[in-house]
């Protein structure tokens, strides 16, 4: 399942240069993964209640063009692969011309929410990467 989160730069998210601030790409990849996660139905109470919580241990994000104040944007999640407890989610962010702007891999675990060591990805997870 891929999901799409439409956004628009705000004033406060560009930096000296006049466009986005490096950081905030990772804050809208951020979103778009939660807006991912929300339509699995893989809310933060979901995996408490079954004793997961993921973290991003790696992202490698490309920056391939410049984002400016007022640009309407669109943050894409999608599956890409699964392991044992790791698995990577690819994004985009693409401008309202539909031109690639990032482009990312990001890497989490699920770890145990008790014993807070890494633990295999729960089949609620793995159902999205079939």
């Amino acid at each position: 399942m891929e999901t799409k989160l439409a956004i628009i730069v705000r004033s406060t998210e560009i930096d000296v240069n006049g466009h986005v601030n490096n950081a905030k790409y990772l804050e809208y990849l951020e979103w778009g993964r939660e807006e991912w996660y929300e339509a699995c139905e893989l809310s933060y109470e979901t995996f408490g209640d079954l004793g997961v919580q993921t973290v991003t241990v790696n992202i490698n994000i490309n920056y391939r063009k410049e984002c400016k104040q007022g640009e309407h944007l669109t943050v894409s999640c999608r599956p890409e692969k699964i392991g044992n407890s790791s698995y990577v989610l690819g994004q985009e962010i693409r401008n309202q011309q539909g031109e690639l702007c990032a482009d990312a891999l990001v890497t989490s675990v699920t770890m145990d929410s008790t014993t807070r060591k890494s633990r295999e990805a729960p089949a609620a997870l793995r159902a999205y990467f079939a």
